[in-house]
């Protein structure tokens, strides 16, 4: 039976260069109140090499790392309707997006929006972007491939080659 579903509020800063946007946090996340919690979803390996910070870290301190990065995390969709934990079980009907007039009127760093996966970019498409464009017509768009275990058909390597542009796109905090 589909369930109603809300996502997390963004992991942020005001100083936040970048956002990363995922589609919805799947069952693994929601009972854990965590990003990417699933033990097999290679975001937190991907983000501990390109910020450096080890990914077996408390949550707490993989969220202050990206802060720190001036990386931001959110999804895509505020709430919606699925039965599992697939972004292709969403019911398109469903579909609420997050207040992303909101987040960009309090994050005017943000030059670069990373879309985990093809669902999350397709959603923002087509719920979010036209109200955007004119608030941010210079926002650079980059559709990442997921970092899902249901992602399985695209070797690590690719994926991590993939991921490895946002190491080239964040500002360095000064050590």
């Amino acid at each position: 039976m589909p369930l109603y579903i809300h996502s997390f509020p963004p992991i942020s800063s005001e100083a936040a260069e970048i956002v990363i946007l995922g589609t919805m946090p799947g069952k693994a996340s929601l009972a854990a109140g965590q990003y990417y919690a699933h033990p097999r979803n290679l975001f937190w390996k991907f983000m501990a090499h390109i910020v450096g910070f080890h990914p077996e870290a408390a949550y707490a301190e993989r969220l202050l790392a990206l802060q720190t990065a001036r990386i931001a995390l959110w999804d895509v969709v505020q709430c919606c309707t699925r039965e599992s934990s697939l972004d292709s079980d969403i019911a398109s009907a469903s579909v609420v997006p997050n207040d992303f007039a909101t987040f960009f009127a309090n994050h005017r760093h943000i030059q670069r929006i990373y879309f985990n996966g093809t669902k999350a970019h397709a959603l923002y498409q087509k719920h979010v972007a036209a109200k955007i464009g004119a608030m941010r017509p210079h926002l650079v768009y980059v559709q990442l491939p997921s970092t899902s275990p249901a992602n399985a058909a695209m070797p690590y390597s690719r994926k991590y080659a993939a991921w490895s542009e946002v190491n080239t796109c964040y500002t360095r905090p000064v050590a």
